[in-house]
């Protein structure tokens, strides 16, 4: 496994994270979810290879996400041994100054720990001044509940005023985002991550496989999730046509260097200086496909060749405004 920093701070991370999304009660969010025994299967894999890093949130699976991922950790591994990020947002207050110091005690509770490595916000929040939420996350840092911030989806324009209100008033700032990126969706490329490499923030993308349309030459599988996964399809299916196109060079590459589909889509990230994409595993042997991805190395004429039939995407991520109380799964294909 290779580690590189985390922002400008001392947390080394694993060039892989373990999306916790996969885990949790099936059926409180998502049909495919692993039960607790799965959980701790693939956790326990993840450290086998050298994988530190786990980021889960607080309204994954109702929580059981965190408890799963907190409770399998405790049997194997000492606490300082991993790097543990969740998020707050999908919850009530959104991100007031109330809901943040709320909520960071209930997943601290859930995954068992008295600190968490990395808390980041969800989405951004239209209904709280940024101030506020700076300011609470700052006091967070200060308590040692948390040793680091991160933000996930939004647009440039907000990630750099959040940034700037914290270094304007001596707060703790973003060292990480965990932003929608893969092959089949770059939009972030024109603002957001350009802004994050200026201020030196680690990138660590969600979906980096695009939900595994990036591991086959077909567009659809009869696994459960494929046939479950509604935000999936509601992310990818409207531009099916034009990304199949790159799914196909993706397989072509792969064919031709004698590797899997996913290895080629995973070293397209570290070639654009994503620090650790997010790799949500329902099997353990899907991790071992993600770490042998490192040993492969794109040259800059088979990235041209990826990126080329790229269109611009309508944005998939980012949000104009607060979904309604209770909604989590963004994007659904109804």
């Amino acid at each position: 496994m290779d580690y590189t920093t985390l922002g400008n701070t001392d947390i080394q991370i694993s060039k892989l994270c373990v999306g916790c999304m996969s885990f949790g009660k099936a059926g409180t969010m998502h049909d495919w979810t692993l039960d607790e025994t799965e959980t701790e299967n693939v956790v326990r894999h993840a450290l086998s290879l050298g994988i530190n890093f786990f980021d889960t949130a607080n309204g994954y699976s109702a929580g059981t996400s965190e408890e799963y991922l907190g409770r399998a950790l405790k049997k194997n591994i000492a606490r300082d041994k991993v790097v543990i990020a969740s998020k707050v947002y999908f919850n009530p207050g959104r991100l007031s100054a109330a809901a943040i110091h709320r909520e960071i005690d209930g997943t601290l509770k859930r995954l068992g720990t008295d600190y968490l490595d990395l808390y980041l916000i969800h989405r951004f929040d239209y209904g709280t001044p940024i101030e506020e939420t700076m300011e609470a996350l700052d006091d967070l840092v200060r308590a040692g509940k948390v040793r680091a911030l991160g933000a996930s989806a939004m647009y440039g324009y907000q990630f750099y005023n959040m940034q700037l209100a914290a270094r304007d008033h001596g707060w703790a700032q973003f060292q990480a985002m965990e932003n929608h990126y893969n092959l089949l969706y770059r939009e972030d490329e024109r603002e957001l991550i350009p802004i994050c490499k200026q201020m030196g923030v680690s990138l660590m993308p969600y979906s980096p496989l695009a939900a595994g349309h990036l591991t086959r030459p077909q567009w659809n599988t009869d696994t459960l999730r494929s046939k479950t996964d509604r935000v999936a399809m509601g992310k990818y299916d409207r531009t099916e046509e034009q990304d199949m196109q790159i799914v196909l060079r993706v397989h072509e590459l792969a064919e031709r260097y004698g590797v899997k589909m996913q290895q080629i889509a995973l070293a397209w990230h570290w070639a654009k200086g994503v620090a650790s994409p997010i790799v949500g595993a329902t099997k353990a042997r899907y991790l071992d496909d993600a770490v042998g991805a490192l040993k492969v190395k794109l040259t800059a004429a088979d990235i041209a060749y990826l990126e080329e039939p790229y269109l611009p995407h309508r944005v998939v991520g980012a949000i104009d405004q607060n979904p309604a109380d209770g909604v989590i799964l963004l994007d659904e294909k109804k």
